[in-house]
């Protein structure tokens, strides 16, 4: 099957609902019990460690998936099902991400998530080398998660380790990003804001992040607003219009017959809604381990970055960092690429379009992005469905059927 991105808008008005916030479906059967720093003696298991739990706590101090084996076929797409935790502290009896994989990271705290994205050598974690990598979540082909028994925690909204429901990560050999939903307003829910389904679109676009391709060799950590629910638009008169991939299919129907089916649209909108405002902001030199790599044993308790400075933890359950910071400022850039997403699971061409970093106006999103609409993606190594059009294409295939 291939996946065609030629997506466009539609009106949607978002209902006021409310939606699960912590999680409640099962802890992974890999998965420690409860997030915790390993204690000092103990060795992380960097080679048959299956844990599948990530915490996002701060700048230095998350977790993120990739491939538990090194190898050709170990791309993104390939192991979604199987993928397991690497964190840049040892803890969660998970991998641990070596000290220098990571160049970039930038951690950012609101009230309804906590989100890191940045660059990094993901060869380092197993990810081949020019891996465009793809999307993982909760939810997947048998709504058992990708990776199947993944769970997700923060200590950051409560000062305790919280496991969240809803969560979004992009990965590939050179960036990453991981949003956690941890409440939800009265017309955005937890799914919403933490979409899953704009798998191809990449960090910039769903997680609203204006300098994305310019916050390289950099460590900040801020306070932000919320961004936009990805590809929902506000309009003037009240309503939202949405943004979905295109979708081509095929399905058979009583007779045996094998047919195809399309959803999704044709307009590929060139950024989100509005880029949130970032306040706040320290910016840190870099982040490490603090892991013995000659024979991966935890020789002291993790150091965590604090308004500035490193203060020690205990190596039990974590507890919240960046509880006091100090007051920093954030430049806005005047302008921000557009560009499609590099998640793709082969390379495509693309062309960048600028847009007004502060806000994107939604005639803007209207716009077809230059390039996007040839892109392409083959789903061999997907195996699942988006779940958003589940509906769409019941009706389609329901009246196909009835004809």
């Amino acid at each position: 099957m291939i996946w065609v991105l030629i997506p466009s808008l539609t009106a949607l008005t978002i209902p006021l609902v409310s939606a699960q916030v912590t999680a409640t479906g099962p802890n992974g059967p890999t998965n420690p019990e409860a997030p915790s720093f390993l204690p000092v003696g103990s060795l992380v298991d960097q080679s048959a460690s299956f844990s599948r739990l990530l915490s996002l706590n701060g700048l230095d101090d998350f977790c993120l998936f990739a491939p538990p084996e090194a190898g050709p076929d170990s791309l993104i797409g390939n192991v979604e099902a199987i993928a397991v935790a690497y964190c840049t502290k040892p803890r969660n009896a998970a991998r641990i991400i070596p000290d220098g994989a990571i160049t970039a990271a930038h951690f950012i705290r609101t009230p309804t998530y906590v989100q890191i994205y940045g660059f990094w050598d993901g060869t380092k974690v197993n990810i081949p080398s020019g891996d465009a990598g793809g999307e993982l979540d909760p939810h997947g082909a048998e709504n058992l998660g990708n990776p199947m028994g993944g769970n997700v925690t923060s200590n950051v909204p409560t000062g305790s380790d919280v496991f969240y429901e809803e969560w979004m990560s992009f990965i590939s050999y050179d960036q990453f990003c991981l949003r956690i939903c941890t409440a939800q307003t009265n017309n955005v829910t937890t799914a919403l804001q933490c979409e899953h389904e704009l798998d191809i679109m990449g960090c910039q676009f769903v997680m609203a992040i204006d300098d994305f391709y310019s916050a390289n060799n950099s460590f900040t950590s801020c306070d932000g607003d919320p961004a936009p629910p990805p590809g929902l638009y506000p309009q003037a008169d009240g309503s939202t219009s949405t943004f979905r991939q295109r979708y081509t299919g095929t399905y058979v129907d009583g007779a045996g017959s094998t047919g195809m089916f399309t959803v999704g649209q044709t307009v590929t909108p060139s950024a989100p809604a509005y880029y949130p405002a970032k306040s706040n902001c320290v910016t840190y030199s870099s982040i490490s381990n603090g892991v013995n790599t000659a024979d991966y044993s935890v020789t002291a308790a993790p150091q965590l970055l604090v308004s500035g400075s490193t203060g020690a933890v205990s190596s039990g359950p974590s507890t919240s960092s960046f509880s006091s910071r100090a007051t920093g400022s954030v430049s806005s850039s005047s302008t921000a690429s557009a560009s499609p997403s590099r998640f793709t699971s082969e390379p495509t061409p693309s062309t960048s379009a600028s847009t007004t970093a502060s806000t994107a106006s939604s005639g803007a999103a209207a716009q077809s992005s230059t390039g996007a609409a040839s892109m392409t993606r083959d789903l061999a190594n997907e195996g699942f469905l988006l779940g958003s059009l589940v509906g769409g294409i019941g009706v389609l295939v329901g009246a196909i059927l009835s004809n």
